[in-house]
């Protein structure tokens, strides 16, 4: 192999390097986005529950 083959392999190196490490940030990214609203998905169906425990603690008292 030459050195003009060996450059060549490793621009090409590099090039597929970017690539991967642009396709690893999209997914990172993604990744946060998804964590955010399953976050806020808990959030929401906690306070649901509370709401929920209330109004059957109510209904419950209520029958005594």
């Amino acid at each position: 192999m030459n050195s003009e083959e060996m450059e060549e392999i490793k621009r090409h190196f590099g090039v597929v390097a970017e690539s991967l490490r642009s396709d690893i940030r999209e997914i990172a990214e993604g990744h946060a986005t998804i964590r955010h609203e399953l976050q806020d998905l808990r959030s929401k169906f906690k306070d649901e529950f509370k709401e929920m425990r209330a109004l059957l603690r109510l209904s419950f008292s209520q029958l005594d």
